[in-house]
């Protein structure tokens, strides 16, 4: 893709507010369809892909989202097939690992049970309009509670009492199973830009939309459009990281609604690989909310995912490199013994809420506030559109829905300019 430094000499028609998965989305959309239109998208960072973040040492690590949820629904699954990028099939590890594989077979087997049945009562929900939080449905005095809760900051980034069960059923990421990108999701997010113009290091902070044009102010300087979308985060949204000329205090309320949750990664490599089975899925503990789960050798490669949500991936974060990965080795000792202590080393881990143009991973709705991604996605007149996965009804919280909403974003465009 094109990085330009800057846009002087260019006529723009639409212009895109941050270049990850939704913005990218508009902007190949726009240019398959409106050749005739004039797209650049201006990106607050230096790289590409939001989000979406793979490690560019070749590993195929990825900090942000790493799973083709909804596989065979999923639009970059088909976006990685006609690239020829290759797409792990293979069912997920947390479906492959069998409930008596492994330590502590008797509590997994018990507590998988008391999570399915769980989500039973969930799902026996009916969408009549009102709300209330997930934690609704835990057994009371359930012994599994604590690890039905740690599932959930996995699910929402949240924990169970912050986040709506109306959203959660009106959740369809399309049809299982869940598939991987062994080269990075991330690294196919940002390789499908080419060629659309991005200029970085352009942050947005004024938007004015009130006059014969669209004005964006930016680090960059000032540009004028016919058309904007804006696709950042809805957190950045909900903080006023960009004021909006009139104000949009719909806008700020319904992103507010809908704020983005907050899992991190931290990945340890492994100095002696066979000291450990590949592909195996494991909860670091079982009776608290503030644990990790932990992917041993994905794709057989010689290091562990460990995966934190809600508030323990907030405090995960404000930790020192070194005692984020004390803690994650500490809970795969409490399972395999002190001996592994020293096979782990810390490889590298994922600082989503302090990264200023997201603030957090993936959005999850306050419980009332479901409707709020209807509010968020609504474009503002002929000319202001919004897109990303916290706008998407039924997909949001992955990449694929991020997609989806560019793409309906570019489609309107393209239907009114």
């Amino acid at each position: 893709m094109p990085m330009l430094q800057d846009w002087r000499g260019h006529g723009v028609d639409v212009a895109v507010v941050g270049a990850g998965a939704a913005g990218i989305a508009v902007a190949r959309h726009l240019a398959a369809t409106r050749p005739d239109l004039s797209v650049l998208v201006l990106e607050a960072s230096e790289r590409l892909g939001g989000r979406a973040l793979t490690l560019t040492d070749g590993s195929g690590i990825d900090l942000g989202c790493g799973w083709l949820h909804g596989g065979r629904d999923n639009a970059w699954t088909a976006i990685a097939d006609a690239a020829g990028v290759a797409v792990d099939r293979e069912p997920a590890p947390w479906n492959r690992t069998k409930p008596d594989d492994g330590p502590r077979a008797v509590e997994r087997q018990a507590a998988r049970a008391a999570m399915h049945d769980y989500f039973d009562r969930l799902d026996g929900e009916t969408l009549d309009g009102t709300d209330k939080p997930l934690s609704a449905f835990l057994e009371p005095g359930g012994r599994w509670n604590n690890f039905i809760g740690a599932v959930a900051t996995y699910i929402n980034g949240a924990e169970l009492e912050c986040a709506s069960t109306q959203d959660y059923l009106r959740y369809a990421p399309g049809r299982p199973p869940d598939w991987r990108l062994p080269d990075g999701y991330g690294r196919l997010i940002a390789d499908h830009a080419a060629p659309v113009p991005v200029v970085p290091h352009a942050a947005v902070s004024r938007i004015a939309h009130g006059g014969a044009a669209v004005s964006l102010e930016t680090a960059r300087g000032r540009l004028d459009c016919r058309a904007a979308v804006v696709t950042v985060s809805s957190t950045c949204l909900a903080e006023e990281v960009i004021r909006f000329d009139p104000p949009l205090p719909d806008k700020q309320e319904a992103a507010a609604g809908v704020p983005l949750g907050v899992a991190n990664k931290v990945y340890l490599d492994i100095a002696e690989p066979e000291a450990l089975p590949a592909e195996v899925y494991l909860h670091g503990a079982m009776d608290r909310v503030d644990t990790g789960a932990y992917a041993l050798k994905p794709f057989g490669r010689p290091w562990i995912e460990g995966y934190y949500g809600g508030t323990l991936a907030r405090a995960i974060e404000a930790m020192t490199p070194e005692a984020a990965a004390a803690f994650a080795i500490d809970e795969l000792v409490g399972i395999f013994g002190a001996d592994l202590r020293r096979h782990l080393r810390l490889r590298v881990r994922s600082v989503w809420a302090g990264n200023p143009w997201a603030r957090g991973s993936y959005s999850y709705a306050r419980p009332g506030h479901a409707d709020a991604r209807a509010v968020l996605a609504a474009p503002v007149g002929d000319r202001l559109f919004f897109a990303g996965e916290a706008c998407s009804r039924h997909r949001f919280s992955t990449a694929h829905g991020a997609y989806e909403t560019g793409v309906a974003a570019a489609q309107a465009i393209a239907g009114r300019l």
